[in-house]
């Protein structure tokens, strides 16, 4: 059951998680005239909590933290954690202190890598104008699929059951005409809940709420409006605007007096899809080696480049990601001259980005490398070099790749590698393209 601005809880959940106190009390209605809530925002719930659980059910219902060690922050909590006011972010410290039973659970970036693939691969079958906020969020317009699909209720619902049936995990949805509002919807409708605000809606459902639940009210700005007495929305929205202006800047005050009143132009962008091939790998022990790290980095050099000659793509910008063990995460490219699909020229620009980073025996959990910026080899000019032989690496190569679909993998590979398992790593990145070759 959806109610007009109110939440579809069929969990009985209304009340419970993140969602803002105020809620105007209205009966539910079957019949929602949800025809203007074009636009979605779809937030999965407790995401990264929610997805390493999946491999530990024995602490569903439990207060469960994400995170490492003690100088660490949390990544992400259970609801029941949630209850002592452990939050993301907050110094892990302070989430054990609040919290003592909790179990802690360290992070599984992979998991929620191939987690949120698959989640975003749901939004795209309901349509193809959708904007990516993070790896656990999104708005899409809907208005193209609505014959297909129904309402953006019904396309809120099937969302949401088709990612619970899936991945085993629950998402809140929020609809409205306008992405601010809806985006608010969709923390109000958490956990594992469904809010449609219409445009007659709007007022009556926002003006209830503290002011910290508007869309882009930090804690300083928080802070700022409790200063001028502002607590509710309402007051934000009946405040003289020169006034607001002066305590808080002409842009700022004007963006959050339209917001007042659920006025929002922005309209919903598509992310331009990235079209890459890459390879990582997550070891089963963090390596300090730089003789392990270079040949490791070989191989993914190697399977990438293997993986584009394979798709018929040439790249230009190869892109390397070191994951350390207290999981911190970064990356590093570098351009080509021209595109490549050579694994020799992917794995000296690979080493070239790590060398850049000037690391003395620093445990690495994590590595990754990536071609960006792909071409379709048959439409690519490439301009060789002067001093280049008339049959060069990139021949070699395809000899290899002819061995190899006939004898099998590793036939033919490296010196480097022959004799080195993969086994010590323990979970390969076998997704292979990403974005439009996914």
């Amino acid at each position: 059951m959806v109610t007009d601005a109110l939440l579809h809880d069929p969990a009985g959940t209304l009340g419970r998680g993140d969602g803002p106190p105020g809620l105007p009390d209205q009966p539910a209605e079957d019949h929602v005239d949800d025809r203007q809530c074009a636009v979605l925002h779809v937030d999965m719930d407790a995401f990264y909590a929610s997805v390493s659980l999946l491999d530990h059910p024995d602490l569903h219902s439990l207060p469960v933290i994400i995170g490492g060690g003690w100088r660490s922050v949390v990544l992400s909590a259970t609801y029941p954690a949630r209850e002592f006011g452990v939050r993301s972010g907050m110094p892990m410290a302070r989430a054990r202190r609040l919290c003592p039973a909790a179990t802690v659970v360290p992070p599984d970036y992979d998991s929620y890598g191939r987690v949120s693939e698959a989640v975003m691969a749901v939004f795209a079958e309901v349509t193809d104008r959708v904007e990516p906020v993070s790896m656990e969020e999104a708005f899409l317009e809907v208005s193209g699929a609505r014959r297909r699909l129904g309402s953006p209720a019904q396309i809120a619902r099937w969302i949401r059951d088709t990612i619970a049936d899936e991945q085993g995990v629950t998402c809140s949805v929020g609809g409205a005409a306008s992405k601010a509002v809806a985006k608010m919807a969709s923390r109000a409708a958490k956990p594992d809940g469904v809010c449609m605000v219409p445009p007659h809606r709007v007022v009556p459902f926002l003006h209830p709420m503290p002011v910290g639940a508007l869309w882009g009210v930090g804690e300083a700005t928080e802070t700022a409006l409790h200063r001028l007495g502002l607590r509710t929305v309402a007051d934000i929205a009946h405040l003289p605007t020169d006034t607001l202006r002066r305590a808080l800047g002409k842009a700022t005050a004007e963006h959050l007096h339209a917001l007042a009143w659920g006025s929002d132009t922005d309209r919903v962008t598509p992310a331009r899809v990235e079209r890459s091939v890459g390879s990582s790998e997550t070891f089963g022990h963090d390596i300090d080696d730089p003789e392990v790290i270079r040949r490791q980095l070989l191989h993914l050099s190697d399977r990438t480049a293997t993986r584009m000659r394979h798709a018929g793509m040439l790249g230009r910008t190869v892109v390397l990601t070191v994951r350390f063990s207290d999981f911190t995460t970064i990356t590093r490219s570098r351009t080509l001259r021209t595109p490549t699909d050579v694994s020799r020229e992917v794995y000296a620009a690979a080493c070239g980005a790590y060398a850049s980073l000037g690391l003395q025996r620093v445990r690495i959990r994590l590595l990754g490398v990536r071609v960006e910026g792909l071409t379709e080899s048959e439409h690519t000019a490439v301009q060789g070099r002067l001093d280049e032989p008339l049959h060069g690496w990139r021949d070699a190569e395809r000899a290899v790749d002819r061995a190899t679909s006939r004898f099998g993998h590793g036939a033919v590979r490296p010196a480097s590698l022959v004799g080195r398992s993969a086994g010590a790593m323990r979970h390969p990145d076998s997704s292979g393209a990403r974005g439009n070759m996914g």
